[in-house]
């Protein structure tokens, strides 16, 4: 049982999204953390500031490490974060050379930084479907556009226009949003590292080489550390928060057309007590999500509130938040191709 519709073992057939939901699972995770201290170790290392047999060591993490999740479980009841005894368990496994992991970094160094690797992974993803909602647009200008259609405004009967005039009110901010994605991915998401206050003290004068090289390994842009400057992360909630709405909208649409007869959509929509019925399922769901994402964003505006140089308080609420609207995204992405591939008619006629 689960209290979130995203992964409940029923809902999420509707809500959900595995593949997005993949990259907040607990093993993902895990992965991406260790990931974040085997490229440090191997910075380091070129820097001097470790033994490379050290780094060579903890290399091998990846392919050996078997977390205790009970005892992951029960210390961050305990601590708040889960590395202090993720290093505990990792510096177990490595013996004599686990003095060396870890070495200048703090819990959010870990944490954040995993959280972007596995971002990327996510826009990825929705980068390739906002392509083929794209695609799926065009087809249905091709098929479609030239119908006619009543334009409406404010739920009133305004002027006629054709069925390319409404895609093209679709496909104009999709096609916005994905420059936007592509945008984030190609600047490259931000690596955490700023150590216990973020000032890198335990390095010394090698801190920003060992920045610079520890992004170059894991595929990030090098900036200063940004423990307590949460834009990085409104800025992408914020951007789920705007796919999510452009879905809502062409939902919304969908769901009006179904009900005029100017659409017919397939695929779905039974109805227990009146098996006549096809009931706009999907683009309903699609407002659905577009409403969830924006009750989430003012969650992360919340978040970009933390105090001093580090916060416990606003960084939790982003773990709270951030995933689920992901999440949101990806399924909203999802059911748009879905619903865009089933449609049968378009237009008054």
């Amino acid at each position: 049982m689960t209290a979130s519709v995203f992964d409940h073992p029923i809902l999420s057939g509707l809500l959900g999204d595995d593949e997005i939901g993949a990259q907040f699972s607990a093993a993902a995770e895990l992965s991406a953390m260790l990931r974040f201290e085997v490229a440090l170790a191997e910075a380091e290392a070129a820097e001097g500031l470790i033994p490379a047999e050290a780094a060579a060591a903890i290399a091998l993490l990846q392919e050996q490490f078997v977390g205790d999740l009970d005892a992951l479980k029960q210390s961050i009841g305990r601590d708040g974060v889960v590395i202090p005894d993720l290093v505990r368990q990792w510096r177990a496994a490595l013996g004599e050379q686990g003095t060396h992991l870890h070495f200048g970094a703090t819990s959010q160094d870990a944490i954040d930084t995993s959280l972007m690797l596995r971002l990327e992974g996510v826009l990825s993803t929705v980068d390739q479907r906002l392509a083929a909602i794209i695609a799926a647009l065009d087809g249905l200008d091709g098929r479609f556009g030239t119908q006619p259609l009543m334009g409406r405004t404010r739920m009133q009967a305004a002027i006629p226009i054709t069925v390319s005039d409404r895609i093209e009110s679709w496909k104009q901010p999709i096609v916005a949003h994905r420059a936007a994605v592509q945008g984030l991915l190609k600047a490259g998401l931000p690596l955490q590292f700023g150590g216990a206050a973020g000032t890198l003290e335990k390095l010394g004068d090698k801190g920003p080489a060992v920045r610079a090289r520890l992004a170059g390994l894991l595929h990030l842009s090098d900036r200063p550390q940004w423990h307590s400057q949460r834009a990085m992360i409104a800025e992408i909630g914020g951007l789920f928060s705007q796919i999510t709405g452009s879905l809502g909208k062409l939902g919304q649409d969908l769901a009006l057309m179904a009900d005029n007869g100017t659409a017919v959509i397939g695929g779905g929509g039974a109805s227990s007590a009146m098996p006549h019925k096809r009931n706009p399922v999907k683009a309903e769901v699609l407002v659905t999500l577009a409403r969830f994402n924006a009750v989430q964003i003012s969650g992360l505006h919340q978040a970009l509130v933390h105090e001093q140089e580090r916060s416990g308080a606003a960084w939790t609420l982003e773990w709270m938040i951030l995933p689920q609207m992901a999440i949101a995204a990806g399924a909203a992405t999802r059911l748009a191709n879905d619903i865009l591939q089933s449609i049968e008619k378009l237009g008054d006629r």
